[in-house]
């Protein structure tokens, strides 16, 4: 792909101004146009991972998604390639949108360009054109929607036919249903659960937020701007953490392969003026997005996303993945909304909170606890309350990180009886340097688990109960990554063993663990000490002269932090 020279003076930190993300949106829409059928309504990439919908469903979401390119670029040359494919997929060649299909995600990212390029697209379809396409889109009204966000996918459509006209009572009834459908799962603090359970993960941004906002605003309701923009700001808060110093997202929850649309509620922030964020830090992490996988492989020789995170990769696929999926990384380039005088492309780039200062960022609605390295960029998520276990290893390890994978050897669990198994997660808190919870593990066991964390040291805690004694208990850390340190010692002092039995009551394991970029760092065993009382309290001492303890029992967790 072939971008501009980097401007550095602008953009320290990325060397990307709006002219890189405008060179880039045009090298992936010319890529995509080979794989148009003639009559342009369908788009079939290659690549041998058909979804479960099938090749037609697939080939009508390769043409949704990347009009929503094409509408967020305002492109008319190809804004017209997609007026003829309009034309003829509503004319029989598109599958029709029922319950639970998958046409229904793809008529929300029909409806959402035509609406936001209704000058340039909509309103010089011939009559019969808008007409069918209404009809096409109109089964979205009753669509029955998986409980999830696509309850939001009718939302979208709503919006759009509500506004040109098209059964107003049926669209607004459809926009209602869907936002009341959404605040069973909001939690507070800028957090939703995607769907029933405890599924946190990047839906949150690129879904949970975005139609919601992006329909008030479209719409020019104030009064839902008001409800979902304060949440959207509170978002935004937290998740201008979850991005490494190499602009790398957090590897973890599904639709991996969508990669760079995380920087969308970064820029719907901007876009809306909810955000708590400043311009020159709004466009670093979502230039830091973009740049981090254009120079790792995301795009292949010919100029088309893969399926896959850097490459090609099955690991991060579900079973809904076909080969036109990772183009929701369309929703990356809504910053081409904003205009390029605004503050968030002329502004000059400001660090990543990555990039500050070192810091652990506990987050209350999901349970976890970031803990992020200025001297290496990493950030690292100790997940103490998100599961869906449909997704393991995904979901349920004890840490993830924004430059490590999830491993197939279980990485970062607590092994009972060989079995890696963590569900039923019980939140037990998180605060200033620390995260916890309880999980049912194999055997019928419950373990409570402890982090506590400072710079790159952890102290790892597992109080296992519930095992019958002599159960073999294994804990593991970090998955090895190129040009990392990944470390985990028993706590030597307690006469822990990373392997070991349970005794006859609840047994405690407690092991030092480490990711880190530097090259010589202090000894693992040197940068912590720690210590059990004999009333059963954890005493942790860093290095840096830093204190806190710790209390577990079968009743939850106690930590006190001290300096």
């Amino acid at each position: 792909m072939h971008l501009p020279s980097e401007d550095r003076a602008l953009s320290p930190c990325t060397g990307y101004t709006r002219a890189h993300w405008e060179a880039a949106a045009d090298a992936l829409l010319a890529a995509t146009e080979p794989y148009a059928t003639e009559d342009r309504a369908l788009y079939h990439f290659p690549g041998a991972h058909t979804s479960w919908s099938g090749r037609l469903s697939d080939g009508l979401e390769g043409y949704a998604r990347t009009l929503l390119l094409a509408a967020f670029r305002r492109d008319e040359t190809a804004l017209q390639r997609y007026a003829d494919g309009l034309a003829a997929g509503v004319c029989g060649v598109w599958p029709r949108i029922e319950d639970r299909s998958q046409p229904l995600v793809e008529a929300a990212s029909i409806a959402l360009a035509l609406r936001l390029t209704r000058p340039l697209l909509w309103d010089r379809l011939d009559d019969a054109v808008r007409q069918r396409a209404a009809a096409w889109l109109g089964d979205a009204l009753t669509a029955e929607a998986w409980p999830c966000n696509w309850e939001l996918f009718p939302v979208t459509v709503g919006g759009f036919l509500k506004e040109i006209g098209y059964e107003t009572e049926a669209s607004g009834k459809a926009v209602d249903r869907g936002l009341e459908r959404i605040e069973g799962w909001y939690v507070g603090g800028g957090w939703y659960t995607d769907g029933d359970g405890r599924k946190y993960d990047y839906y949150n941004g690129w879904a949970m937020h975005l139609y919601p906002v992006l329909h008030a605003y479209l719409a020019g309701d104030t009064r839902l701007l008001s409800r979902y923009g304060d949440r959207l700001e509170a978002h935004l808060a937290d998740y201008a953490h979850l991005f490494g110093g190499d602009g790398a997202p957090m590897h973890q929850g599904r639709s991996l392969t969508y990669r760079f649309a995380t920087a969308a509620p970064l820029w719907l922030g901007a876009l809306t003026g909810r955000t708590p964020l400043t311009p020159g830090a709004t466009r670093r992490l979502a230039s830091g997005a973009l740049k981090y996988f254009l120079d790792r492989g995301a795009v292949n020789a010919d100029g088309v996303l893969t399926l896959g995170w850097l490459g090609p990769d099955e690991a991060v696929l579900q079973g809904y993945s076909g080969p036109a999926s990772p183009y929701w990384a369309s929703k990356a380039f809504l910053g081409l909304l904003l205009p390029p005088e605004h503050e968030a492309w002329t502004a000059p780039e400001e660090p990543a909170p990555a990039e500050r200062t070192d810091a652990t960022r506990p987050i209350a609605a999901p349970n976890w606890l970031l803990q992020s390295t200025r001297s290496d960029g990493l950030v690292r998520l100790h997940n103490h309350g998100s599961e869906d276990v449909r997704y393991d290893p995904y979901y349920t390890r004890l840490a993830y990180s924004t430059a490590t994978v999830p491993s197939p050897s279980y990485d970062n669990s607590v092994l009972v009886g060989g079995d890696p198994s963590r569900t039923d997660i019980e939140p037990l808190g998180a605060g200033d340097g620390w995260a916890a919870s309880r999980h049912a593990a194999g055997g019928g066991a419950r373990v409570t688990s402890l982090v506590l964390a400072h710079g790159a040291v952890e102290v790892r805690a597992h109080l296992v109960a519930g095992a019958a004694p002599g159960t073999p208990v294994r804990v593991t850390g970090w998955a090895a990554a190129q040009g990392l340190r990944a470390e985990i010692l028993p706590a030597v002092a307690l006469g822990a063993e990373l392997t070991g039995v349970t005794g006859d009551g609840d047994t405690l394991f407690v092991a030092l663990a480490r990711l880190t970029g530097e090259a010589e760092p202090r000894p693992l065993a040197d940068a912590v000490s720690v210590r059990l009382d004999d009333s059963g309290v954890l005493h942790v001492r860093w290095s840096d002269g830093r204190e806190a303890e710790a209390r577990m029992d079968g009743t939850g967790v106690e930590v006190t932090a001290g300096r």
